[in-house]
Formats: C-alpha cells, sequence, structure tokens
C-alpha cells in the first residue's frame, strides 16, 4: 500500500498556501557528452518548506513547482531566493473529482518538460493508499507569468490506474529518448515503476500496449517490499539513468527515502545497478540517504543547468520537527560513468 502523503505549509514571507504533498521530476532534455565530474561541496537548503520539489530554467529564471492545491509554483534568479507563490490551477480539473472518488483538490506529484515547442506539466489525482489514480496533462508555451502567452490548458487525463491493477499511476516523469520521442514513467509501490510511450503531443501513444515494469521490489526476501516510487531518468553518456525513491518518506524526522540508481542503453531497459543486478528485482545503487539532521532524502528530480547537474530533493529537518525541506546539490560523475552526491549532512 501507497504510505500516506504528508501535508506542510509552503512558507513565504507574510504568506503561507494550502498544504503540499507530493511532487516529482525531470529529465535532461538531450544528452551530455560523457564527462568525470569530481565530488562536490554538499548541497544547500533554500528558503521554501516543500515536499518533492521539481525546478525547470526557462530563459535566465529557474521555476519550482510542488505538491497542493492547484499546484503551487515559485520562481527564482540563483536557486537559493524564491519569489511568490502562484498555482497552475485557479480550480481542480473538472475530471478529477469525477474520475478519482474522494479526491480533495489535493494535487501531487507535478513533472515539468519541455518538448514540442511547448512546457507540458503531468500531475497525479488519487488519493491516501489507494490505487484507483490518474495522471493528469497540462501545457503552456511559456513559464514566464508576466507573458501575454502565459496559460496553463489542461488536456485531462493521459493515463489511469484501477484497483485490478498491480501498479499505481502516480509520480509521473518524462524523459526524451535519442530519437525525440517522450516516454512517461510512474509508479508507487505495488509491482513498482511504470514505462508508458507518449506521441509528440504528450499523450498516450499507444492505449492498447501495456505498461513496461522497469523497477520494483519482490515482496520475498525485501524488509521493506514493494517500498519504491518516484522514476527519474535522464539521458548522459549513451546511458539512461533511472532514479528512484526508495522507502518511506512523509514520516518526519522518521523517514527512511534514500535515492538509488540504476541504468540502461535502452530507454525500456534492463535498468540495472553498478553491481549487475537489476532494478526490476530489487536492484539500485544508493546515490544518497539520510544523515544526521537530514533525514529521508528524497523524491528527487533533476536539473541540467548547462554543464552542471543538480539533484533537487527534499529532505526532513530532525532540528525543525522533522519538517521538509527544499534541498539541492550538484551530481558528481566518476570515471565509470556512475552518479553520487554529497550526503546532506
Amino acid at each position: 500500500m501507497s504510505p500516506r502523503r504528508c501535508s506542510l505549509l509552503f512558507i513565504v514571507p507574510a504568506l503561507s498556501v494550502a498544504s503540499l504533498a507530493t511532487l516529482a521530476a525531470i529529465q535532461a532534455p538531450e544528452d551530455c557528452a560523457c564527462e568525470v565530474v569530481q565530488q562536490p561541496d554538499d548541497g544547500w537548503t533554500t528558503e521554501p518548506g516543500a515536499h518533492d520539489p521539481v525546478v525547470v530554467k526557462e530563459g535566465g529564471k529557474y521555476h519550482l513547482f510542488v505538491t497542493g492545491r492547484g499546484i503551487p509554483t515559485r520562481s527564482s534568479t540563483d536557486l537559493k531566493s524564491w519569489g511568490p507563490v502562484t498555482q497552475v490551477f485557479a480550480a481542480p480539473p473538472e475530471w478529477a473529482g469525477k474520475e478519482i472518488q474522494g479526491f480533495r483538490d489535493h494535487i501531487w506529484a507535478p513533472d515539468v518538460s519541455r518538448f514540442g515547442g511547448k512546457w507540458h506539466l503531468y500531475y497525479s489525482i488519487s488519493t491516501f493508499g489507494k490505487n484507483r489514480s490518474a495522471i493528469g496533462h497540462a501545457t503552456n508555451v511559456t513559464l514566464d507569468s508576466t507573458s501575454k502567452d502565459y496559460r496553463w490548458v489542461d488536456q485531462g487525463p493521459v493515463f489511469q490506474s484501477y484497483p485490478s491493477d498491480n501498479y499505481n499511476a502516480i509520480d509521473p516523469n518524462v524523459v526524451i529518448d535519442e530519437k525525440g520521442t517522450p516516454w512517461l514513467s510512474f509508479g508507487s509501490f505495488w509491482s513498482g515503476l511504470q514505462m508508458i510511450r507518449l506521441d509528440r503531443d504528450g499523450r498516450r501513444a499507444e492505449p492498447e500496449v501495456k505498461p513496461i515494469n522497469i523497477a520494483g521490489r519482490p515482496h520475498e526476501g525485501s524488509q521493506q517490499p514493494g517500498a519504491i516510487e518516484a522514476p527519474t531518468i535522464v539521458r548522459r553518456g549513451g546511458y539512461y539513468y533511472l532514479f528512484a525513491s526508495y522507502d518511506f518518506c512523509c514520516r518526519g524526522a522518521n523517514s527512511t527515502y534514500n535515492v538509488r540508481v540504476g541504468r540502461s542503453k535502452n530507454v525500456q531497459g534492463p535498468y540495472v545497478d553498478r553491481e549487475g543486478k537489476a532494478l526490476t528485482a530489487g536492484g539500485g545503487t544508493k546515490v544518497i540517504e539520510g544523515g544526521a539532521r537530514w533525514k529521508g532524502p528524497g523524491h528527487q528530480a533533476f536539473l541540467r543547468d548547462g554543464r552542471t547537474d543538480y539533484l533537487v530533493y527534499h529532505a526532513y529537518d530532525a532540528e525543525n520537527r522533522g519538517r521538509p525541506m527544499l534541498r539541492m546539490a550538484k551530481i558528481a560523475w566518476d570515471r565509470e560513468g556512475w552518479p553520487s552526491v554529497p550526503p546532506p549532512g
């Protein structure tokens, strides 16, 4: 069963926005030359309290999206100071409450990527612990809220899961393959992480084709059976890297979230870890885990800014009642092409 998604306040000076819960990740828009990047300094914590952050860049501005009512979003020029909160949706999409019984206007896990001349936002409609879920889709030509062309247009659901399915349609993430084809990965608990192909407009390309299982944690012999979610796929140096969050979020300073990775030459897998173990068999090379203060780092996102790669994630502050905070760190790549991130401390 999927863990209960927690709620929190997205805090700005003299302003608070309704509770947040989860969001997702983005892929590199294009491949990157495989170079060795030395281990950087420790990451940093930025102002917003946030759960499961995602950051994208347009022009000279970075845009942060998080889970919450209307999908809260903020912008920054330096990744450290963030402006006022706005929302993607003034009201939840009309279809959401009709398709998902019990939905309470709290939208989870937005993922933002650009292809086909537009920004594509995928988001999760669900309820705690259930797999009757849907992934919605919205588009915009710009992220500049001052532009006359700025307008998020909801495109409706792109994929749904039902109680009879052995997967959960939440935590979406898009990667563009070497041919320019977009692929949507998703999943939380149950049989793990899945993938479907999208068309150039961001809709499901093959409704008759079953999702591809790309990662999972078998129940037998696992301390935390099924505890995997939030895929992030990155293309780099001839490989696709699948990052995922293992174990449990949403328990404050007792959270056990950690991020692991596998890679494949093919976007559809099979993904294997550094030791050669398949991610479908519970494999995964650990990238980051909690420290003395920052607990449960996870629901990672990937940001490529020029030649610098960042892991964007949340972690729970043990010195502040387990409050989840937005954190970022530079990713180091070793000579064999495997990523690492400094421990959060």
